[in-house]
């Protein structure tokens, strides 16, 4: 339990934006100006871990680092720099839909021949594969619901009670074994992998963490509160289908029975909560403030550009045999087989 108390070991730099933030977190060098994030490529390495370094101070920080960094000033200006850049791009890129009732409405129409991770792995993923998948999930999922989280205190009326009660089935319905954050760690568990918190951050992809850092993006400023339940309108709406195929995924592959409840967990929880979240925290917001309805329209649009260039990443370099990590699990073990730095 001491990692927990800790926080997890500071990750290796990607770039001169990274090396940065983690020579000033370690209080060996200065912060980078606001013009080298204005120059860096939005969804790139190099910005994704600067960013998931500032906002990880926000989670359980690192080790070694004071928890006052949380809130440093200087820290702050060059996050808001990290930010400009990576909000630009979402939403020049990332903007499909010309109303929330279209982006709705995309999310609850299945493809019917289907070519994302999820029927990758249900029809012929490998468990080197699965085992992978899970890696570079855990850094959400090992913080399951914390991000959304922090929209609590942005909503009243139905759509707070109604995201209270996702949340609250989220975290466990009051039962530390049902917290999903801990049964993600026995399906990790299940693969041989290491389920100490972060400690797959090396491993992970831009594409991965850029996933992740758009939840604590949106959590974390109340001006993007109809954004964040976009996401979380997305993630809600696609989990239970995607959820069903990854539960056969871990049958077929001999994953094991915690791998396999996971999944199966979701699929009924999700389900359920597809219609809260449409019906009471999304009719909620707008009836409260209508004018938020084309930020939630971005929300699911933004989540469904991360997710599909996670999923090209991922499918591309499995198809081509090699491993989807920037640094590869042992086959045998699950660990981690060197280091880039």
């Amino acid at each position: 339990m001491d990692h927990l108390r800790r926080g997890p070991e500071m990750p290796c730099a990607r770039g001169p934006l990274s090396a940065a933030v983690l020579a000033y977190l370690r209080g060996t060098g200065p912060l980078p100006g606001p013009e080298e994030a204005d120059g860096a490529a939005p969804y790139g390495d190099d910005l994704q871990l600067a960013l998931y370094l500032c906002y990880e101070l926000h989670y359980r920080g690192f080790a070694g680092v004071a928890a006052e960094r949380e809130w440093d000033p200087p820290l702050l200006g060059v996050r808001a720099a990290l930010e400009h850049r990576f909000l630009t791009a979402l939403r020049a890129d990332a903007t499909v839909h010309g109303s929330l009732d279209d982006a709705l409405g995309d999310l609850l129409v299945e493809p019917v021949d289907g070519t994302g991770v999820s029927h990758h792995l249900r029809d012929e993923g490998e468990l080197w594969q699965v085992r992978e998948y899970a890696a570079q999930r855990s850094l959400y999922h090992l913080k399951e619901a914390d991000p959304h989280a922090w929209v609590l205190p942005r909503l009243w009326g139905r759509a707070k009670a109604a995201m209270a009660a996702v949340e609250f089935d989220e975290f466990g319905g009051g039962r530390t074994e049902r917290v999903h954050a801990r049964l993600f760690a026995d399906l990790m568990r299940d693969l041989g992998l290491d389920t100490t918190y972060g400690r797959y951050l090396d491993a992970a992809t831009a594409e991965a963490l850029a996933t992740v850092n758009l939840m604590s993006l949106l959590g974390l400023h109340r001006e993007l509160r109809g954004a964040l339940v976009g996401h979380f309108a997305a993630v809600e709406i696609t989990s239970s289908p995607g959820s069903r195929r990854l539960a056969e995924a871990m049958r077929r592959t001999g994953a094991g029975p915690a791998a396999e409840f996971f999944y199966d967990e979701h699929v009924e929880a999700d389900a359920v909560h597809e219609q809260v979240v449409r019906h009471e925290v999304i009719a909620g917001l707008l009836e409260e403030e209508p004018q938020l309805a084309a930020d939630v329209a971005f929300g699911i649009d933004a989540t469904g550009h991360l997710e599909d260039r996670l999923g090209e990443r991922l499918l591309t370099d499995w198809r081509a045999g090699r491993s989807s990590l920037r640094v590869p699990l042992d086959a045998e073990t699950g660990r981690l087989v060197g280091q880039q730095h």
